[in-house]
């Protein structure tokens, strides 16, 4: 039997997921058949995940605000965790920061990141990211 028969096979039978599920025991699984309760997922397949999302979250802030692109390395950077952690259309919600980062006006964009919902719920990693606004330092 060859690797892609075998596939074939086992996503005929398990079926594919591509959200988390209960399979018929009541173990989450996703995938074709990936039983998370109890094998979860490898160091490998999450900086595999990892690496898309990132890659994810960086094409959404290239598409969504174009003159991110001149930003320096650093605060780039922020808009993109800030993109992984809350999804483009919600970053997109930051108004008031995002167009004082579009005109480098970085103290104004740090207090208006702080003076969120997000803030409040990610605690210190809103107090860093603003940190790393205002600063352009990591």
């Amino acid at each position: 039997m060859t690797p892609t028969t075998l596939r074939e096979q086992l996503i005929r039978d398990e079926g594919l997921r591509l959200f988390p599920y209960r399979d018929s025991v009541g173990k989450l699984t996703i995938g074709v058949g990936r039983n998370l309760d109890d094998v979860g997922i490898s160091m490998d397949e999450a900086t595999m995940l990892l690496d898309h999302d990132i890659a994810r979250a960086d094409a959404a802030v290239a598409t969504r605000l174009p003159w991110a692109a001149g930003l320096d390395p650093v605060r780039r950077t922020v808009l993109i965790n800030m993109a992984f952690n809350l999804g483009i259309n919600r970053l997109l919600r930051f108004r008031l920061a995002l167009a004082a980062m579009e005109v480098a006006d970085w103290s104004t964009a740090a207090i208006e990141m702080l003076d969120s919902t997000w803030a409040r719920q990610v605690g210190a990693r809103a107090d860093r990211l603003a940190a790393q606004i205002i600063s352009g330092e990591w």
